[in-house]
C-alpha cells in the first residue's frame, strides 16, 4: 500500500508539472472572461446585425442559467450566499436564483424567505422553495428543485452551498467553456477560504484542500477529463445532468455519485483553478469530524455500489475504467486512509515491542518523506513551516476516516448519516471574539472552562503510542520514540476535543 500511494502521488505530481510547463510555454490562460460579443460568436449567431454589439444588449445572446442554493438552518450565512448569487454579473432576464430551503426552524425559514423577497423587490428573479420533509437530504432537495416548471427554460445550473460567495464575474468565467465544447458537462472552480487563519485546525484543512484542488483536481481534468464534483461552486449542463438520471440519495456523496455516472456516459469535466469562490472552513472540531465522516464513508460506499457498473461501462476506455477503480477510488479513498492509520499508528509502533519484526527504512522513512514532500507542492508557502503539525494532525484524523471508510465499504453503522457541516459565519464569529474580550475584562470573576468532548478511541491510541514510545526509549533500537511521543500528544489533544474554535455557551 505504501508503494501504491507513493506511485499515485508521483504520477499526479508529474501530470500537474507537465500541464504547468506546457501552459507556461504556450502562455495559455486557465480561464477567460467573455463579454456579450464573444458569447454571440460562441453560439454561432449571424454577425450581420451589429445592433447587439453597439448597444450591448446581451439578453438574446447569453444562455439561461439557474443558480441553486441548497440550505438547512443556515442562520449565520444565508444572507452572504443569497446576496452573492443575486449580485452575479448576468442579464437579469437570463438568470434565475433558486433558494432551496430545507430548514426545520420556522424562525430561520422566515428570515430566508424575507431575504428572498427583499431581493425580488430589487428586480432579481429569485424563487424561494421549501419542502415539507428532508427526504434524500441535499440530493433530495436539489432533485426537487429541478422539477419546477421554470427550470425547463434553463440550459445550465450553477450550485453554491449556503456559505459560498461567488464573485460577480463567476458565470462569465465558467459558462463560456460549456458553450465552446458541447461534450463538457461540468465546469468546477476552486475554493478559497475566508477563515483559514482562524485557528491551527483551519490552517491544516487549507493545506489538505489546496493539495486537492491544485494537484488532484487539475490532474484529473488534464488526463481523463474526469474528477469528483465538489458539490458546490460548479456549473452543470442540465441536459447532461438529466441524461445520467439526475440526483440520487443512495450515498452521502451525491455529488461524487453524479460525477461518476456522468463520466461513465462519456461526458467530460473541466477544472478552472484560476476561478475561485470564497467559502468557510468548519472551525469547530465537531463540525470537522462530521464533515470528514461524510467525505470518507460516502466514497467507500459509492465504490461498493458502483464498482461493477464501472467495469461493465461501454462508453469509456479501459484506461479510464482503470483510473476510476484503481486511482480515484481504491488508492485515494481507501488505501490512503487505511495505510495512514494502520501502518504508521499501529503496525510501526508494534514493531518496537516485537524486535524480531523489521520494517525496512524505505517503507518507514523514505517513502513517507517523499509523499509528504509531494504534498507540500500544493501547499501555500505561508504554511510550509506547519508541515510537521499537518502530518501529526492527518495521522490523528486517519483513525476517524478509517472507521468511516470501513462503515461505507462494509455498509454498517452510520453509513447513511448526513449531518450538515455547521458554519459560524461572520455574526457568530464576532460574538466569539466579543466573548473572549469580555472574559479578559472579567478575569477576576470565576470563568466557565470550555466543555471538553472526549473521544475514547483517540485517547486509547494516545496511550498505546505513549507506551510504545517509552519502551523504545528504554529498550528499543529503532529511535522512533520522538515521533511516537509527538504523535501521542496529538492524539491526546484530539481525544480531549481541545481542537478548533470553541463556541461560548452564552
Amino acid at each position: 500500500m505504501s508503494i501504491m500511494l507513493f506511485l499515485e502521488k508521483l504520477y499526479i505530481a508529474a501530470v500537474v508539472a507537465s500541464v504547468k510547463i506546457i501552459r507556461l510555454l504556450r502562455k495559455l490562460p486557465a480561464a477567460r472572461m467573455y463579454n456579450g460579443t464573444s458569447f454571440h460568436a460562441l453560439r454561432g449567431h449571424d454577425h450581420g446585425d451589429d445592433r447587439l454589439h453597439d448597444h450591448g444588449d446581451e439578453s438574446g445572446i447569453m444562455p439561461m442559467v439557474l443558480v441553486q442554493i441548497p440550505m438547512f438552518n443556515e442562520k449565520q450565512v444565508y444572507e452572504l450566499s443569497i446576496g452573492a448569487a443575486c449580485g452575479l454579473s448576468w442579464p437579469s432576464d437570463r438568470l434565475i436564483v433558486q433558494v432551496l430551503d430545507d430548514s426545520t426552524d420556522p424562525a430561520i425559514k422566515r428570515l430566508v424567505k424575507t431575504e428572498c423577497r427583499r431581493w425580488e423587490s430589487k428586480g432579481v428573479n429569485i424563487k424561494y422553495e421549501a419542502r415539507e420533509n428532508r427526504n434524500g437530504y441535499k440530493a433530495g432537495n436539489l432533485k426537487r428543485g429541478m422539477k419546477h416548471s421554470y427550470v425547463k427554460q434553463c440550459e445550465y445550473v450553477a450550485i453554491f452551498d449556503a456559505d459560498f460567495q461567488p464573485e460577480p464575474n463567476f458565470l462569465r468565467l465558467t459558462v463560456p467553456s460549456l458553450l465552446r465544447d458541447p461534450d463538457i458537462a461540468l465546469v468546477q472552480s476552486r475554493w478559497s477560504f475566508v477563515n483559514a487563519d482562524e485557528c491551527l485546525m483551519t490552517r491544516m484543512q487549507e493545506m489538505s484542500l489546496d493539495y486537492h484542488f491544485n494537484i488532484e483536481q487539475q490532474a484529473g481534468s488534464s488526463t481523463y477529463a474526469f474528477f469528483g464534483f465538489n458539490g458546490t461552486a460548479g456549473v452543470w449542463r442540465i441536459s447532461a445532468l438529466n441524461e445520467v438520471g439526475g440526483w440520487k440519495d443512495r450515498t452521502t456523496v451525491e455529488d461524487m455519485d453524479l460525477a461518476v455516472r456522468a463520466g461513465l456516459k462519456g461526458w467530460k469535466f473541466l477544472y478552472l483553478g484560476d476561478v475561485k469562490v470564497k467559502n468557510e472552513l468548519p472551525s469547530t472540531f465537531k463540525a470537522y469530524r462530521n464533515q470528514q465522516h461524510r467525505w470518507s464513508c460516502g466514497p467507500a460506499n459509492l465504490f461498493r455500489k458502483m464498482g461493477p457498473q464501472i467495469l461493465t461501462a461501454k462508453r469509456v476506455s479501459v484506461w479510464k475504467k482503470f483510473h476510476l477503480v484503481y486511482s480515484f477510488f481504491l488508492v485515494r479513498k481507501i488505501v490512503s486512509h487505511l495505510l495512514t492509520f494502520s501502518f504508521y499508528c499501529i503496525i510501526m509502533p508494534a514493531t518496537i515491542l516485537l524486535p524480531e519484526v523489521h520494517i525496512p527504512k524505505w517503507a518507514s522513512v523514505y517513502l513517507p518523506t517523499i509523499v509528504t514532500l509531494l504534498h507540500v507542492v500544493g501547499t501555500p508557502t505561508r504554511s510550509i513551516h506547519l508541515v510537521g503539525f499537518w502530518v501529526l494532525f492527518e495521522n490523528v484524523m486517519s483513525l476517524h476516516r478509517t472507521k468511516a471508510m470501513l462503515m461505507g465499504l462494509l455498509e454498517f453503522g452510520r453509513v447513511n448519516e448526513w449531518v450538515v457541516t455547521e458554519k459560524l459565519g461572520d455574526a457568530l464569529r464576532i460574538d466569539v471574539a466579543n466573548a473572549k474580550m469580555q472574559n479578559l475584562h472579567q478575569a477576576a470573576k470565576p470563568k466557565k472552562k470550555p466543555r471538553l468532548e472526549f473521544h475514547w478511541a483517540e485517547l486509547g491510541v494516545a496511550i498505546y503510542l505513549f507506551v510504545c514510545g517509552c519502551y523504545d526509549y528504554a529498550f528499543g533500537k529503532n529511535r522512533y520514540f520522538i515521533f511516537l511521543f509527538m504523535q501521542s500528544i496529538a492524539f491526546f489533544i484530539a481525544g480531549c476535543g481541545y481542537v478548533g474554535t470553541f463556541i461560548p455557551n452564552s
